[in-house]
């Protein structure tokens, strides 16, 4: 382990009767964390080159290499963001439910058409709709904000209430996913499909540990984008003018070195999600990393992963490439030479009877008064402490601070 990193985890509570309702090929692994991970679809896309088409981990790795790290996680990639070249990869275009790394289309999409210096009055409608157990930066009606203070509830608190007030601010929920998912076209993020803009568990919606490299590429060209989400501790504007701090729920910023950003989620469906970037020599690495059990653990491997890239990046072959974008939105043309596979959306979309925390513990501070549930009884009474979370049927739950 990287003595940047220190974890901790709290047992998890476990009860034999327990009743595990699950659906999709990723159902088996809610069941239980020693159970074989699932397979992933076939085929998969080739975009990028055709090694990112097969599963299981890709490398080339000459003789004195350093040797790939053993990570977790359904779906991984390594990619130098200058020049595109993907390093190592597993199930690079394995479509898994993305969780709050989706912001990151959202800000690719949103944040070029809204100048950071006007100002919103919120009204009721533009946060009526939020999903039940979203995350929230704590946005309040008819309070007026900055622009460019609500997309710092957008990165530092991944908050959605933040996002819809953004929507509302660009003609509405409905206009910013058709543009996200027109972005995502122009980006050659095929394995994408937005149905939520903020990435609460909906069914269908999906992206790729590679598409979230992209996202992540092309937003870190915005001098915005790139302030926001390496921007650990802010002020923001309560009621009344008051203010109150707010932190980065990715806590690899200052600790990880040469850590620049760039966004975290959590989901039920999801499980954790992370994108990171760092540089060093003059070089920036991105990981991209999809469905791990434990926050703390996705930040360990994560870090593993960029360890590995900074040391072998001399001698590693890429075994694909990053695609630039499209001259404009629409196009279905690919100029690397790859194709995109069609198969049905949502081949992770999984539910959790029930839920514990297993790491880190829970910063109440901005959630008080939210109406969290404190236990669930399932099957004949047995009581599983709950964490907050999103499933895909019921109540949903959302926790990108410290699932």
């Amino acid at each position: 382990m990287s003595d940047w990193f220190r974890a901790s985890r709290k047992p998890a509570v476990v009860c034999a009767a327990a009743l595990v309702l699950a659906s999709g090929p990723a159902s088996a692994a809610w069941a239980s964390k020693t159970d074989p991970e699932p397979q992933p679809p076939s085929p998969m896309s080739d975009v990028g080159g055709p090694r990112l088409a097969e599963p299981g981990v890709q490398s080339e790795l000459p003789a004195g290499a350093p040797a790939l790290p053993a990570v977790e996680g359904y779906s991984w990639v390594v990619a130098d963001a200058d020049t595109g070249k993907i390093l190592a990869a597993k199930n690079p275009h394995w479509k898994l439910p993305p969780a709050s790394t989706l912001k990151m289309l959202f800000a690719d999409t949103v944040l070029p058409k809204i100048d950071r210096n006007s100002t919103h009055q919120v009204a009721p409608s533009d946060i009526r709709n939020l999903g039940e157990g979203s995350s929230l930066v704590g946005i309040k009606e008819n309070e007026t904000y900055k622009v460019e203070d609500l997309w710092r509830g957008v990165f530092l608190r991944s908050g959605n209430d933040a996002v819809h007030v953004l929507c509302a601010m660009n003609g509405g929920v409905a206009t910013t996913v058709q543009q996200m998912n027109e972005r995502a076209k122009q980006l050659q993020a095929g394995d994408t499909n937005v149905i939520s803009p903020d990435g609460y568990d909906m069914p269908g919606q999906v992206s790729s540990a590679y598409d979230l490299a992209l996202f992540a590429r092309e937003g870190m060209k915005n001098n915005d984008f790139r302030s926001y989400a390496s921007t650990r501790v802010a002020d923001f504007p309560g009621v009344a003018g008051a203010k109150f701090q707010i932190q980065n729920t990715n806590t690899m910023l200052g600790q990880y070195p040469g850590m620049i950003g760039v966004k975290n989620g959590y989901t039920t469906n999801a499980g954790n999600t992370f994108v990171g970037g760092a540089q060093r020599g003059g070089h920036t690495l991105l990981v991209s990393i999809m469905h791990i059990e434990g926050k703390g653990k996705t930040y360990e491997d994560t870090g593993k992963l960029l360890d590995w890239g900074f040391a072998a990046l001399a001698q590693a072959k890429p075994i694909g490439t990053l695609v630039e974008p499209l001259s404009g939105p629409g196009e279905q043309k690919n100029d690397k030479g790859g194709k995109s596979t069609d198969g049905k959306p949502g081949t992770a979309n999984t539910t959790k009877a029930a839920s514990s925390s297993d790491d880190g513990t829970f910063d109440w501070g901005l959630w008080a008064g939210l109406g969290v549930p404190a236990a669930l009884v399932v099957g004949g009474g047995v009581l599983f402490a709950l964490r907050r979370r999103e499933g895909n049927t019921g109540v949903r739950f959302e926790d990108d601070v410290n699932p």
